[in-house]
């Protein structure tokens, strides 16, 4: 059976094809009129849609996704009403961001029986928490490293808006110009704050593992370099977890 999943985020539009053995092809559409051709082309029997956008802006790729002849089931998944294979202790589920139980539903299920904590580096840095009993616990979400360089230009008066440089690039410590002093406080501020948490995480949960995620995932891995054993890179993590919830409710 072919699944198709789609993960609407604040600024794309990710899609997996899966088959039982495991993803086949992803990839990001811009549009929705793009599923169309998608569809015409993979076949897929069912579809889980995940959106942290508001009703309004999953409306049109839940329309397309209806307009697509031979799908049998089209899944909005929305944390706190849609069945998941794990438990959930968070205190507000209803609350929960789709893209936050995906990511750690899929983590439970590629490192079962072992704690995880689900490192996502996007538009926002996020950390959740998956006990070895299989149980989703929460965690933090803090602003991802693209909002703090944003944050600063738009509520300073004369701060620049500084890109991102190569995720490899050095970044000085003792910044000698206002873009390499922004870098500074936010590269290695971030990269401290990750550190900082990683440790917190571990005193309660000595063998944690870590799963690194995200489209800025790249500049977070260096700074975890002296837990590099017990990292575990994987970026279609939602994905995959959008895949496994819509498996589960097939099946049942």
């Amino acid at each position: 059976m072919v699944t198709l999943a789609l993960d609407l985020g604040n600024t794309a539009l990710k899609y997996g094809v899966f088959a039982p053995a495991g993803l086949l092809e992803s990839g990001v559409l811009a549009a929705p009129a793009q599923l169309a051709a998608l569809w015409q082309r993979v076949q897929p029997a069912h579809a889980i849609l995940s959106s942290v956008t508001d009703e309004a802006g999953a409306q049109p790729w839940l329309a397309a996704l209806a307009a697509a002849d031979g799908l049998r089931q089209i899944l909005p998944f929305r944390p706190g009403f849609t069945p998941v294979p794990m438990a959930n202790a968070y205190a507000t589920p209803h609350t929960l961001g789709a893209d936050r139980l995906a990511g750690a539903v899929a983590a439970a299920r590629l490192r079962p029986g072992q704690p995880t904590l689900v490192l996502d580096a996007g538009t926002a840095l996020k950390f959740d928490l998956v006990t070895a009993d299989g149980t989703y616990h929460g965690g933090s979400i803090a602003p991802g490293l693209r909002m703090r360089l944003q944050a600063l230009h738009t509520f300073t008066g004369r701060l620049p808006l500084v890109d991102l440089p190569a995720a490899d690039a050095a970044v000085q410590l003792i910044g000698d110009s206002t873009a390499s002093c922004l870098l500074s406080g936010v590269l290695r501020g971030t990269a401290a704050e990750v550190r900082g948490l990683v440790t917190e995480y571990t005193l309660l949960y000595p063998h944690v593992g870590i799963i690194l995620t995200g489209g800025d995932a790249a500049y977070l891995a260096a700074v975890l370099t002296p837990l590099a054993d017990r990292i575990f890179a994987v970026p279609e993590l939602v994905l995959l977890g959008l895949d496994n919830i819509l498996r589960y409710n097939v099946d049942n």
